[in-house]
């Protein structure tokens, strides 16, 4: 019989690093689906449009609205797209986002809840301490969007993708971020306890002073990304380094 070629992963951080079977349970690696857009969108209101109690928005276009502040159960966005959108302290519970556009908006401290975004894109969003917790995100990517001190605590993440993000000192304790990519981002200080982390990539990241760091077992990280990592896993282990000039 001809001898079949094994493909192997040799780049995963962890103790199952190695060959990788075709039904593991690894999501593949790939771009998240794009958001699907309507032909034409309907322009948003406060008046007409403004965050009420299991309210639904399809097919319109917020922009320079001021939604801050409000608090709202079971909203849902379809096929809406968000320019330059205030929702700064605003507290949505159970808040569906379907194919939706959130660019140059004001979610910071949005308090979000067992909520769903399925295919957005957020881009240049002000996102600092978002709260987006024991929630569902899919076929998602953030671009060069502000989420320091954003938590996504107990949330799973499938297909989502975070580029030239600024995410230092955010919380995914507990979070599964199976297949999640982070690029170019800074993750100073960013917490990982308990998350799960088999084939999440980090490329060109910070990742100097991160908690959780012995919670990236399967995670896979680039080569020169990895000597910031080597010495907060060395301090999480108790491993003193010294210089090689230091007497003996």
């Amino acid at each position: 019989m001809p001898a079949r070629s094994v493909r192997r992963d040799s780049g995963s951080v962890g103790p199952n690093s190695g060959s990788v079977r075709p039904n593991s349970g690894q999501s593949r690696e790939r771009a998240p689906v794009e958001p699907k857009r309507p032909a034409s969108l309907d322009p948003a209101t406060v008046e007409e449009h403004d965050l009420d109690h299991e309210a639904t928005f399809r097919r319109l276009e917020f922009v320079d609205l001021d939604l801050s502040g409000r608090s709202a159960d079971a909203v849902e966005f379809d096929q809406c797209r968000l320019r330059g959108t205030d929702l700064s302290g605003t507290h949505l519970d159970g808040a569906k986002f379907d194919d939706c556009l959130i660019e140059s908006s004001n979610l910071a401290n949005l308090r979000v809840e067992k909520s769903s975004l399925l295919r957005v894109r957020l881009s240049t969003a002000r996102m600092t301490g978002l709260h987006w917790v024991n929630g569902s995100l899919r076929e998602v990517t953030f671009a060069q969007c502000r989420l320091d001190l954003a938590s996504f605590r107990f949330s799973k993440l499938q297909h989502v993708v975070f580029e030239g993000c600024n995410l230092s000192r955010a919380d995914f304790s507990n979070a599964d971020l199976g297949g999640v990519r982070f690029t170019d981002c800074d993750l100073t200080g960013a917490q990982f306890s308990h998350a799960k982390t088999a084939g999440t990539r980090f490329t060109n990241c910070s990742l100097a002073g991160i908690g959780g760091v012995t919670s990236l077992a399967g995670a896979v990280v680039a080569r020169h990304d990895l000597i910031a990592l080597s010495y907060t896993l060395a301090g999480a282990l108790g491993i003193r380094i010294e210089d090689d000039d230091a007497p003996e």
